[in-house]
């Protein structure tokens, strides 16, 4: 999220999903409010869902830390309902500009890893949202057990990519897990500044999207 996929707002979506499940609406305040609870709880657990089994459990505790922060009718409603009603709340969608820079790396013949945060769904994530297909390997912190910045996932995606840390980059768009999670690895790390309010260390190219970075990578100017 951030560097190749968007979340679209969850709270309206959860917002229309339990007024058709339950016929009431619950407001956009406790919408709002109960996505804050599931993202805050979501965060914390996300390393919990390391195998389909261990997901679904993940997703039915999410769904019932959005409980207290609903209406009493919404409240009252069954772990089922609520889990449903948060699925359909979630959606994720590719940045216009992932593909064809995914795409331009392959070309340029660089082997492609996504490494995130993220629980076993995350190839899920990926297929739905036509990257699978651009990319030769994802890894999951919570496959894995370990999280950018850690150490451990970078050298797992090297691995998968068989290529030693001097010859890597890592794109992110946070500055502790992607730029100082990737020095600390040994990977060259460019920061992706969507909004342009992150300033990077002195030395870590700054892009303000994907578009330039298969240029940047080629040592040219990114946005020729």
């Amino acid at each position: 999220m951030g560097t190749l996929l968007a979340l679209e707002d969850p709270a309206p979506r959860l917002r229309a999903a339990l007024r058709e499940r339950l016929g009431t609406d619950i407001g956009a305040d406790a919408a709002r409010a109960a996505i804050r609870a599931e993202i805050a709880y979501y965060r914390a657990h996300l390393h919990e869902g390391r195998d389909r089994a261990a997901l679904a459990d993940l997703r039915t505790r999410c769904a019932e830390a959005m409980r207290p922060a609903l209406p009493p009718g919404a409240a009252a409603a069954p772990p089922a309902l609520l889990t449903a009603a948060l699925h359909d709340a979630i959606a994720f969608s590719a940045y216009p500009d992932a593909t064809p820079a995914l795409r331009a790396l392959r070309e340029g013949g660089l082997a492609l890893v996504v490494v995130s945060n993220w629980d076993v769904s995350l190839h899920e994530r990926l297929e739905e949202t036509g990257l699978r297909a651009l990319v030769d390997a994802a890894v999951a912190s919570a496959e894995v057990g370990a999280a950018k910045p850690q150490r451990a996932i970078f050298t797992h995606a090297l691995a998968l990519a068989r290529v030693p840390a001097e010859a890597a980059w890592h794109a992110g768009d946070r500055l502790v897990e992607d730029v100082e999670g990737a020095r600390a690895a040994g990977i060259r790390p460019v920061l992706i500044a969507r909004d342009g309010a992150v300033a990077a260390p002195a030395g870590v190219p700054v892009l303000r999207d994907l578009e330039g970075l298969p240029r940047l990578l080629a040592g040219e100017d990114p946005y020729a």
